[in-house]
């Protein structure tokens, strides 16, 4: 048995997989090992793990990949195994080959299938033996530019150029014409280079409207290879997964079956074992033809899904196969029961050109079982109090749904998100429902290209005047205290029988509002600015503001940081602040003086002007960096500048920046 082997296993990742992966080793009776950075300290799954190891430093290159504290970490703690999740060290062969060198297992294929398939030219030789078919191209090592722009006619335009080693999109390249292609591989090749210290390039045809679709495999050390049915990956931004479903509404049980062979042979040509993923690209003009593209040898981010319609626990198999057990199935015991959705929740904004966001999560909504649409379950790494940095990914958790066909499974994902709201930090669950709306979403007609053309029609979701109304009420029953006969006390400043009003100025995006209140909680009107008097009634217990407004009854989840009023109501979750003096974001419409506000967590890598220099409207004042991206924060009008942060500093969401003290001439 399993727990009879392996009684203490390292986790060598941090967020939600680590806590998905501690799950399974709690059902199995398996001491949990986490390990964590300094930021990380407080973590959920930290907090989860039978025990923790500090291993560096909130950078990844000093915590997460340094594969000699990793490899200390476990033998300080006397862990027979380790499991890697995904991301950071997962697919790296040098540490698979630490911890074999130190007695260690690693829950994982071996370091001959990491190196061939992390190789992708070497890949596509390895899996052509095995007749799995690939996409036409070219990719020999060593290809230089001259041999490339020579043999790209025989290969037929559209081509995509693509970096041998690495993932996630860097330096690939679609070029249409052979004119583009001399500057497309000069720059995929810097890109490559930078991102994986490796510049090797080869060509693919560019198969047009394509498809993403994954085939999940486990093998054993016994000869047993099996396949689980396939994921559909299509709804992706920038070649990053954003929504996967299995099974795929493009492929046939015969097609189905054919796949399934030849992910199988893939993993057989390199003697794989373990849980892994073969994926193609398939032309949705032409659902029967599929070619290889490359096998993520370790586990994926949306494996959920595939466990919610097969029934089977990836990661338990894993720990199983790696300690020696052969399969407990054979291929014609898998079946496919319903359908799964899978979305990713990132700390994003969609509406600011998905700029990574962050700060601490105030409080955290998730649906329950109990709406009457499948199933659902949610794989988090957060909690009320973890602070969301820009030293890893943004991805915070996963919302899945279960239903018994895909129509049921849409419908119950796009409850589920309704239901999902984490206060404190700008996510992308908006876009996600909006995503999941779409006509050719619904119906299946899906494509990797599909989310970028649907981005442009996107409108982030905007305070209304119940939104406002709720805020300043929330602000008002603070002033309130709940005496123990239950009748309501008045707040300071309030006079006897005047009903005296109270007047609160709130902020939403660009939108700046008046909220007038006057009467008790049971009974008041609400005035917002330039708007009608409107009847309310409101409560607040806890967490929950229960809000009535002319009769229409609502409940919103209220979190608030300083100024910072965050709402999860009915459709959306908005944040208004209470505005306490006159500030704007660098991108906002503004005549008088202004504040530059940060737009994401980072760092400061520049400051444009002197503290005290006059500035003209449009002029770069700070830039901030994050996750490898920058924003530059411009002065909305003309004046004079008052910084506030300097080069190097470490800053929030919504921190200022500078103040810019208008001129005259820009108030007129």
């Amino acid at each position: 048995m399993v727990n009879e082997l392996f009684h203490t296993v390292l986790v060598a990742n941090r967020g939600e997989i680590a806590v998905r992966v501690i799950r399974s080793l709690r059902a199995l009776g398996i001491r949990s090992v986490a390990v964590y950075s300094d930021a990380d300290a407080g973590a959920r799954h930290v907090r989860e793990a039978d025990t923790g190891v500090r291993i560096g430093p909130a950078a990844a290159r000093q915590s997460y990949l340094n594969i000699d504290a990793i490899v200390d970490a476990a033998r300080r703690t006397g862990a027979q195994a380790v499991h890697p999740g995904y991301g950071f060290l997962a697919e790296n062969a040098d540490f698979a080959a630490a911890l074999h060198a130190a007695g260690i297992v690693f829950i994982g294929p071996p370091v001959r299938a990491i190196k061939t398939m992390g190789d992708k030219i070497a890949a596509k030789a390895a899996v052509s033996e095995f007749d799995v078919p690939v996409v036409p191209g070219i990719s020999r090592p060593g290809l230089t530019d001259d041999e490339l722009i020579a043999g790209a006619p025989d290969v037929g335009f559209p081509v995509l150029v693509k970096p041998s080693a690495g993932g996630g999109g860097k330096g690939m390249r679609v070029v249409h014409d052979a004119t583009e292609l001399p500057a497309a591989l000069v720059s995929a090749r810097r890109e490559a280079a930078s991102a994986f210290g490796d510049d090797t390039l080869f060509l693919e045809r560019f198969v047009l409207n394509p498809r993403h679709i994954e085939v999940q495999v486990l093998a054993d050390n016994h000869g047993n290879v099996i396949h689980l049915g396939e994921r559909e990956c299509s709804l992706q931004r920038r070649h990053q997964k954003v929504i996967e479903e299995a099974p795929s509404p493009l492929l046939d049980a015969p097609t189905r079956a054919r796949i399934g062979e030849a992910a199988c042979n893939t993993a057989r040509s390199v003697d794989y074992t373990g849980a892994g993923t073969v994926e193609f690209i398939v032309s949705a003009d032409r659902p029967d033809e599929f070619f290889f593209m490359e096998m993520n040898t370790r586990l994926q981010v949306e494996h959920p899904v595939t466990e919610m319609v097969t029934g089977v626990d990836l990661v338990e198999q894993q720990i199983r196969i790696a300690a020696g057990d052969p399969l407990p199935l054979t291929q014609s015991d898998i079946t496919l029961t319903g359908h799964a959705i899978e979305a990713r929740v990132y700390a994003e904004d969609p509406g600011s050109g998905f700029l990574p966001t962050g700060g601490t999560v105030l409080e955290v909504v998730e649906p329950g079982d109990d709406r009457g649409i499948g199933t659902t379950r949610v794989d988090s790494g957060i909690y009320a109090g973890t602070v969301v940095g820009s030293d890893y990914d943004p991805m915070l958790a996963k919302v899945i749904a279960h239903g018994p066909d895909r129509d049921a499974a849409l419908r119950g994902l796009d409850r589920a998100l309704s239901d999902t709201a984490i206060l404190g930090v700008t996510t992308n669950i908006d876009f996600l429902r909006f995503l999941l709306a779409d006509p050719d979403v619904r119906a299946g007609r899906l494509d990797t290209g599909l989310l970028d053309r649907r981005l442009p029609e996107y409108v982030s979701p905007h305070a209304d005047d119940a939104d406002l109304i709720a805020a300043a009420t929330f602000r008002w029953l603070q002033g309130w205290q709940n005496r123990s006969d239950d009748l309501w006390s008045a707040p300071s400043g309030w006079r006897t029988g005047a009903h005296a009003p109270t007047v609160t100025r709130v902020a939403s995006g660009a939108r700046v509002e008046h909220v007038r209140l006057t009467g008790v909680p049971e009974s008041a009107t609400a005035t917002v600015e330039h708007g009608g008097a409107q009847q309310i009634s409101a409560a607040l217990t806890g967490r929950v503001l229960t809000l009535s407004i002319d009769g229409v009854r609502a409940e919103f989840v209220v979190a608030a940081d300083g100024a910072d009023i965050w709402l999860a109501g009915p459709d959306h979750t908005i944040l208004v602040r209470e505005v306490r003096e006159a500030s704007v974001r660098a991108d906002d419409a503004h005549a008088g003086d202004a504040e530059l506000l940060s737009p994401m967590p980072g760092s400061v890598v520049a400051v444009g002007v002197d503290s005290g220099a006059d500035v003209s409207a449009g002029e770069v004042v700070v830039t901030v960096e994050a996750m490898k991206m920058e924003h530059a924060l411009k002065a909305p009008v003309d004046g004079i500048a008052e910084l506030l942060v300097a080069v190097g500093d470490q800053v929030k969401v919504g921190q200022p920046l500078a103040r810019i003290t208008a001129s005259k001439e820009s108030q007129r």
